[in-house]
């Protein structure tokens, strides 16, 4: 005897096979506390469509806050936002101007 894996899709319960299922993977919803996940056919997503001029950012100072504002409402922190911007620094390696040892 073997056993046989089906999977479905958790917004319809229509049976597919492993090739034929998407992960949709929910970040932050207001009824969430943490992320979740749950499978789904393309077909049923195919007709979201993505949010335009939108900025996700992360706030830290001790604890992490994230969030997600209007590109009109984020250019509204300074005159020179897309200054601010090229020449801030990247998360990958050291800090501008940061000497370990001093």
């Amino acid at each position: 005897m073997g056993f046989r894996q089906i999977r479905v899709s958790d917004l319809t319960g229509a049976e597919a096979s492993e090739d034929e299922i998407v992960t949709i993977v929910v970040r932050s919803h207001p009824d969430l506390d943490e992320p979740k996940q749950f499978d789904a056919l393309p077909i049923e997503v195919k007709d979201l469509k993505p949010a335009a001029n939108l900025v996700s950012l992360e706030i830290r100072n001790g604890q992490t806050t994230e969030m997600v504002v209007t590109l009109a409402e984020f250019n509204k922190l300074a005159p020179n936002i897309s200054a601010v911007l090229e020449n801030a620094d990247g998360l990958k390696g050291r800090r501008k101007g940061y000497k370990p040892n001093s």
